[in-house]
């Protein structure tokens, strides 16, 4: 039984919804709107609800957001609903749960919706709560930059088992601003920068620890993205049109590792790979959908929550040798015209990354490169389009792959 991706929505990353006194009931009734509206699909059609958010507590005081749909739209009152939270990773993981709803015949139409609310404490407030998803009371203590030190000390790993120079993730910050110009969801889009922005120049991107400066950051976001997913069997009670504009989940991979960074720098300390995990929820990925590597995709969204995250994760494709990944960077090959393009669309230190919405932000991405509907953004000859969702420091991975159904 195939999955297939009818369609989905975004909110616009540069929104402060608490700026303008709006809160969740505000962002997923958009995000819903939106949805339903591009998928041509009425709320009574939706069977079952999954809900990715990894924060809501602590940015909003709300919780049990499983609930949140059926509070602002009267259709889905009574839809069996539920929150999944694996920190980035969230969004992943109700994807997957509305996937395995799917494919045991439970249901046949799924509406996985991310959302997440980070705008309602200053930044260092923020940053301390999002230290809930490393192991809290063991790692990175005395500090409220929790993800930056986790981050930089992945960097000085690389730059200890292979050689690391920073230039490279400095051309990974700015070439995911400069993809996001162009995409009208981006929380980046319409920001300032300067010839020196991405150097290292200490005014114009001050340090912020280790290796990491500004650029190198992903920044608090509001936003909210969904997608409806649907069986073969819906398919097949609706109108043949719909395949002209609907995609298949051809691959997944799906691993999990212990919470604390340092054991999984020991975990690995023989093997080629910093991640072995999240080569093998790649490799898993590629395997379902039964393709033999990574260059039969035409593009990859992946996790740069910092400039180091997407640096690791081009090696853990297999677009390079492990610690390689530098020459990817310098040849181009995952620019929007290179031989694996990453990120067309900002990824998210351009587009944004709101924690819950991340992972099925990037599967409306690949939904929309291989049915032709990226605006902008849109790459080339897209059939196959893949995904790289991590959580923490890389505890929970996620990966999928994204097929076109056209033709």
């Amino acid at each position: 039984m195939s999955v297939h991706i009818l369609g989905g929505g975004q909110t616009d990353f540069a929104v402060n919804w608490h700026r303008v006194g709006l809160g969740f009931d505000a962002l997923i009734r958009a995000v819903l709107d939106e949805t339903l509206a591009a998928t041509h699909l009425d709320a009574t059609a939706i069977e079952v609800i999954h809900v990715g958010n990894a924060f809501g507590q602590l940015f909003t005081g709300q919780g049990h957001l499983g609930g949140m749909p059926a509070t602002i739209h009267p259709d889905l009152w009574g839809i069996p609903a539920s929150r999944h939270e694996a920190a980035c990773a969230s969004g992943s993981m109700a994807a997957l749960a509305a996937m395995a709803d799917l494919e045991s015949g439970r249901y046949d139409c799924a509406l996985v919706l991310g959302a997440e609310l980070e705008k309602t404490v200053p930044g260092g407030q923020a940053a301390a709560y999002m230290g809930a998803a490393a192991w809290a009371g063991h790692e990175a203590q005395g500090t409220d930059l929790v993800w930056p030190t986790q981050f930089a000390a992945i960097a000085e790993e690389y730059d200890r088992r292979y050689g690391l120079d920073p230039a490279h993730l400095r051309a990974i910050s700015e070439l995911n601003i400069a993809n996001a110009r162009s995409n009208p969801y981006a929380q980046t889009r319409n920001w300032s920068y300067s010839d020196t922005s991405f150097t290292d120049d200490d005014t114009a991107n001050p340090p912020v620890t280790g290796m990491l400066r500004r650029q190198d950051c992903s920044q608090m976001t509001d936003g909210a993205a969904a997608v409806i997913l649907v069986s073969d069997r819906f398919l097949k009670r609706h109108s043949p049109a719909r395949a002209e504009r609907t995609a298949v989940i051809s691959g997944w991979g799906h691993r999990t590792v212990g919470l604390p960074l340092e054991e999984k720098f020991r975990a690995s300390a023989a093997e080629a790979y910093v991640f072995p995990h999240i080569r093998t929820a790649v490799l898993d990925a590629l395997s379902r959908a039964g393709l033999a590597d990574i260059h039969q995709l035409d593009g990859v969204e992946v996790h740069d929550c910092f400039s180091m995250s997407e640096y690791l994760a081009i090696d853990h494709l297999g677009l390079t040798a492990p610690g390689e990944s530098w020459k990817a960077v310098e040849s181009g090959d995952i620019t929007r015209t290179g031989s694996l393009p990453i990120n067309p669309g900002g990824g998210l230190i351009g587009v944004g990354h709101p924690v819950g919405a991340t992972g099925v932000r990037m599967l409306l991405d690949a939904y929309k490169q291989v049915t032709g509907q990226a605006g902008d953004p849109q790459l080339a000859d897209v059939t196959r389009y893949g995904t790289v969702n991590i959580g923490g420091s890389t505890t929970t991975v996620a990966s999928f792959v994204v097929e076109s159904t056209a033709g």
